[in-house]
């Protein structure tokens, strides 16, 4: 499912001035040596982001058994962490496949070797699609499934494709959306329309019908779900309308939000394939999922969150006022800001009753924090999607929890 040759590659990278995590005694040592030390977090210097390995651990293991207990499948949204290790992590324990959003990010993939696709969005660019027919005739064991939500789209995709001289039908999905939405037909006439062109193109095949429920709320309120709901029927009522071109035809939705209404509702589709695309389990966060994901509004397990920020104080000009040196180039901030949680060394007691206000650029705003200049303080985070993305290399450290963790690995993203 994924080359695991290329993966285990990534070790032999030489470590220089363009990780920023890295500090720069570990320069012109490969990542695999660079391990081999044994460093520890305070190794590192500030600004910092690490993944916790106990977390991701957890995380990975619980998902894998919630999804074999309600019986559908996980092709994880690979965008989320666009990191290869991470992912080959996910198709070890039981992934179906890799989501992804855009053309660059299935490239990412492609060049690892990762074999079984869903592009969450249409793919109209003809050089893009040039590319895929190409790819699908290469490697007879490669997988790919796009998505339209117009008969615009899929006359645009066969006539790309026809010019390409594809060989392999592209497996599409109608993409159903809905009122105050982000793609998708926004009617089942509509959809059925699109279903029509697919069919007629000789370049397409039908594969299944997919969407993405979490823009349609973003809390867990009682109106929200009944939202959720309400399109998945609709859903499942398109899906029960059409004819496919596949034995196994996908029905794919399920962010990170409400996948457990994706499970209720399209569950029980006879001959479907359920594939839930939850990209955020595997980090988690300590804030927007934290609230939101199905499994901390229910009994039993839950997901932990699997990444930290660290940031030393650098400057304290009024009394209840601290500056730490982890701002927006550093990390996320658009789910929520920063939660200082310990002092490393210190505990919770010298933050328990602060908070970040705002950040600049390279700067948190610490407010009544019981903190001194060269302070290190540990931030919970909220939102996976935009942390991983400021950062080319993550260390990966044994627990955030330990009082001296040792780093046990450093991944690779490609943004």
């Amino acid at each position: 499912m994924i080359d695991g040759d290329a993966v285990a590659a990534l070790r032999d990278e030489r470590l220089d001035w363009r990780f920023q995590a890295v500090p720069a005694a570990a320069h012109g040592r490969t990542v695999g040596e660079y391990l081999a030390e044994r460093p520890v977090l305070g190794d590192l210097g500030t600004p910092l982001l690490t993944l916790d390995a106990s977390a991701l651990d957890h995380n990975l293991a619980l998902m894998a058994r919630y999804a074999d207990k309600a019986g559908v499948e996980l092709a994880p949204h690979g965008k989320t962490t666009m990191a290869p290790q991470l992912w080959k992590a996910q198709l070890d324990a039981g992934a179906w496949g890799i989501t992804l959003a855009n053309l660059p990010q299935l490239r990412v993939a492609r060049a690892f070797g990762v074999r079984r696709l869903l592009l969450a969005n249409a793919l109209l660019d003809p050089a893009g699609l040039a590319w895929i027919a190409a790819e699908l005739d290469r490697d007879p064991a490669f997988e790919f499934l796009s998505w339209a939500d117009s008969v615009r789209t899929a006359e645009l995709m066969d006539a790309a494709l026809r010019d390409a001289g594809a060989s392999r039908p592209v497996d599409v999905c109608v993409e159903l959306g809905a009122r105050d939405g982000r793609t998708g037909a926004r009617t089942l006439g509509e959809a059925e329309a699109v279903a029509a062109a697919i069919r007629a193109a000789p370049t397409l095949r039908l594969a299944g019908v997919a969407g993405y429920e979490g823009t349609l709320a973003h809390d867990a309120s009682d109106a929200a779900l009944d939202i959720v709901d309400g399109y998945l029927r609709r859903f499942a009522e398109l899906f029960g309308r059409l004819s496919f071109e596949v034995d196994a035809p996908v029905a794919s939705a399920g962010g990170s939000a409400y996948f457990d209404q994706v499970v209720d509702v399209l569950g029980g589709l006879p001959s479907a394939r359920v594939l839930l695309r939850s990209g955020a389990y595997l980090i988690h966060d300590d804030g927007f999922y934290q609230g939101i994901s199905p499994l901390a509004r229910a009994e039993g397990e839950r997901f932990r969150s699997a990444m930290h920020g660290w940031g030393r104080v650098v400057s304290r000009p009024e009394r209840a006022l601290a500056l730490a040196d982890a701002g927006k180039r550093d990390l996320p901030f658009d789910e929520g800001l920063p939660v200082p949680q310990l002092v490393r060394g210190r505990g919770a007691a010298p933050v328990e009753n602060a908070h970040v206000s705002a950040l600049a650029d390279q700067h948190a705003f610490l407010r009544d924090a019981d903190v001194a200049v060269g302070d290190i303080v540990r931030f919970g985070l909220s939102h996976p999607c935009t942390a991983m993305d400021k950062w080319q290399l993550v260390p990966v450290i044994s627990s955030a929890g330990d009082p001296e963790p040792a780093v046990v690995d450093l991944v690779r993203t490609w943004f």
